[in-house]
């Protein structure tokens, strides 16, 4: 009678030392200037995916922990229902430390939200085109043109497997217009043709340049 491979021991340790010192790290994280934000708590605030806290992709500094909040709280008063989603953030230790691919979430002081979508039947809620809120671009004109070294990725293989969601633009323009008038925040990185549809101008939102990750998929605010 066939049986079923068992799991190296090896494999079962490591994981549990992993397990054991990422649940100390939300203990340790405060000396460095940086709390997690929650994985497992229903509201208005909510990361995206689990695989962002057991990746240890889910700590900011306090401050910024307060402006993510905020928002969302503000966002699902005046839309009743409304789950605001984090994507990646920043690891729990060290300035100066990237969290690749990103190269500026290295301070606690960043943080990517993910669009808010829609369907036929209007919004929905924690929806998201791919399965970690990433590299489903809306499509829209851009002056970039392809370069080497880039991290500008288009993924175009990907792009018909997504959902076949919308972005919800009364949502998406109303957090655009809190994250900019927020004094905390000093930048936001947005497409700029996303920027133009939704009609939310700020000298605060800007365009992260042709060799950044594309910013058609997801928001990113940091602190001043």
């Amino acid at each position: 009678m066939a049986t079923c491979p068992s799991i190296p021991k090896d494999t079962v340790s490591v994981g549990v030392i992993y397990f054991t010192l990422s649940i100390v790290t939300v203990w340790i994280a405060p000396s460095f200037g940086r709390v997690a934000l929650g994985c497992f708590e229903s509201g208005p605030l909510s990361m995206q995916s689990w695989m962002y806290c057991a990746l240890n992709r889910n700590y900011v500094t306090p401050e910024l922990a307060d402006v993510l909040m905020e928002t969302a709280e503000e966002m699902e008063r005046r839309y009743p229902g409304t789950t605001t989603l984090v994507l990646d953030a920043n690891f729990p230790f060290f300035d100066g430390f990237p969290l690749l691919p990103h190269l500026s979430h290295d301070d606690g002081k960043k943080a990517d939200l993910g669009f808010y979508y829609a369907d036929a039947s209007g919004y929905l809620p924690g929806a998201v085109r791919s399965p970690i809120g990433y590299f489903a671009f809306e499509q829209g004109p851009t002056h970039c043109q392809p370069t080497w070294p880039t991290l500008r990725w288009d993924f175009d293989a990907l792009q018909s497997h997504w959902r076949d969601f919308g972005l919800e633009p009364e949502r998406n323009r109303a957090v655009l217009e809190m994250l900019s008038n927020d004094p905390r925040v000093g930048r936001i990185f947005v497409e700029p043709h996303l920027v133009e549809s939704l009609g939310a101008g700020s000298d605060r939102i800007g365009f992260q340049g042709c060799r950044a990750a594309r910013h058609d998929d997801h928001i990113h605010v940091q602190l001043r």
